[in-house]
């Protein structure tokens, strides 16, 4: 879908962590779609192309300091604060029986969120994403590691300010088959919000340094118990998640319906190649009863 179209249904809802910008298009069952760090609700525009309509309701958030969602001074956003961020947004929704779709840093979030609220999900699917102590990933440890010595900041939002698209190519060129092909104004929309100023540029930093695998692996023992039924759709040409997490996941969700890889597709394919996506979404929630709409 374009920006415009899309945006023709963005909303704003007041959760108890603040304001909460997101997209909602469709109705019916409802998708819940989650991004992760320097992306937006944008990056499922193809995928709520795709599905979204009198039978499907897609809803897609932006987190905070991503997006239209605005930070506040101190908030914390951790994974696992994040999780609690998604779950005041569904109740301020009024969200029960949805099918949970997460990508990137948003997986892990996701998956504390399932593990702690699984009677929030009717199915759960995980495309490539951080898992276990796989956080942050090794290829993102030395992005972690300028963040921590507060050179981040400074040089990348002075990048942003003098070249968007040599930014984006930086921030992103390894996370897509080809960049290049991406829409600038997506691309742009992904790191204002988090490079756009020196003060939101620290919020970032300050981000990154919270990234820790102990709030993942502490969920490990619930998501051994989970059985809310799950599919893991993995792109094997990412240099950030590893196909073997792919399976990982599949070994420790007992309710895993499936492992589907993606051959050489990377980090951002559910953006970039939607249709290796979505017709294993439509399969796999048309084998589920169906959600009541919320």
């Amino acid at each position: 879908m374009e920006l415009q179209e899309l945006d023709a249904h963005r909303h704003t809802v007041t959760t108890r962590s603040g304001d909460i910008s997101y997209l909602d298009v469709g109705t019916g069952p409802v998708a819940l779609f989650v991004h992760g760090v320097g992306t937006n609700a944008y990056l499922w525009r193809n995928v709520i192309g795709a599905v979204a309509g009198p039978g499907r309701r897609c809803v897609a958030l932006d987190l905070p300091l991503h997006g239209r969602s605005p930070v506040s001074a101190g908030q914390d956003l951790s994974v696992a604060a994040l999780a609690s961020v998604l779950d005041g947004f569904c109740d301020a929704l009024g969200l029960t029986g949805v099918d949970l779709v997460a990508n990137d840093t948003g997986g892990a979030v996701a998956q504390i969120f399932a593990a702690r609220h699984p009677e929030r999900l009717a199915t759960f699917t995980l495309t490539n994403c951080d898992t276990c102590d796989n956080l942050p990933p090794e290829a993102f440890k030395p992005m972690v590691a300028l963040a921590a010595s507060g050179e981040l900041a400074p040089s990348a939002v002075a990048l942003f300010a003098d070249d968007p698209a040599i930014s984006a190519q930086f921030a992103f060129g390894t996370a897509y088959e080809n960049i290049g092909r991406m829409d600038p104004a997506v691309l742009r929309s992904y790191l204002e919000p988090c490079l756009g100023s020196m003060e939101r540029a620290r919020h970032f930093e300050r981000m990154l340094l919270t990234l820790d695998a102990f709030d993942l692996v502490q969920v490990t023992p619930l998501l051994k118990e989970l059985t809310v039924p799950t599919l893991v759709v993995w792109g094997t040409g990412d240099e950030f998640f590893d196909v073997s997490w792919a399976y990982w996941l599949r070994d420790t969700i007992p309710a895993t319906a499936d492992v589907i890889t993606v051959d050489g597709a990377r980090l951002f394919f559910p953006e970039e190649r939607p249709m290796d996506l979505v017709p294993h979404l439509r399969q796999f929630w048309s084998a589920r009863p169906v959600a009541p709409a919320a």
